[in-house]
């Protein structure tokens, strides 16, 4: 895509937080913890996908009888209680991009599937917070990734057209909104690669989130 960018729109978790590797492990065992044995391709299926499409793809991995809800309330308490204990790790090069597009003039946001009040409490004890402009939660749209609304309110919400704005993302779901919204999309990849089908979706693929202010350059 050409054209100046106005707007950089963030997932969080995988891009900005290293949390995937919570959720991977902690999805597990809280199924575990039912009487099911969920593997790694099933956690990489639902990643970054609103309830409405995860529900659905859990059942249809572990059977119409699948607590959903008790399994998910549990690994959100064991990824609280890891996270209260540990921390949060970044991602590699993040506030070296936040502050670049800062100085840019850049408005930025989150698109995020978490639930508002735990970005929020993530975004606060990270201290990456005061950086948005608009912060967008899977619990404030009706249809999340891989739909567009979420980048579509993203856009909106800091005033520019989804066209002006960069979609940066670390999942297949989350690329797949982003480029349906008209974003221009980056991936930094984090637990999968992108394949030939989702390449001709990127306008680049990095490392690290510096790295990516490559694409930035001349175009902000």
């Amino acid at each position: 895509m050409n054209g100046k960018i106005k707007g950089a729109i963030f997932d969080m978790d995988g891009l900005m937080l290293d949390t995937e590797k919570l959720y991977l492990r902690y999805w597990k065992q809280a199924a575990a913890d039912f009487g099911y044995t969920m593997e790694n391709r099933h956690v990489y299926a639902i990643r970054s996908l609103a309830r409405k499409y995860s529900i659905p793809k859990l059942k249809s991995f572990f059977g119409e009888d699948f607590p959903t809800e008790e399994v998910r309330a549990r690994r959100t308490e064991l990824i609280n209680a890891h996270i209260m204990e540990h921390g949060i790790d970044l991602k590699p090069g993040l506030f070296e991009l936040l502050d670049y597009l800062k100085g840019k003039g850049v408005k930025l946001a989150v698109a995020t599937a978490t639930p508002r009040e735990r970005t929020l409490m993530y975004l606060e004890k990270t201290g990456a917070i005061g950086y948005f402009d608009a912060v967008i939660c899977g619990d404030m749209i009706t249809n999340g990734k891989p739909d567009p609304d979420i980048y579509l309110t993203a856009a909106s919400q800091l005033g520019l057209p989804p066209e002006e704005c960069a979609a940066l993302e670390d999942s297949p779901n989350g690329v797949q909104a982003g480029y349906s919204a008209g974003c221009h999309v980056l991936m930094i990849p984090d637990m999968t690669q992108p394949d030939s089908e989702l390449m001709p979706l990127l306008s680049g693929v990095y490392k690290s989130l510096d790295k990516a202010a490559e694409y930035f350059e001349g175009r902000v």
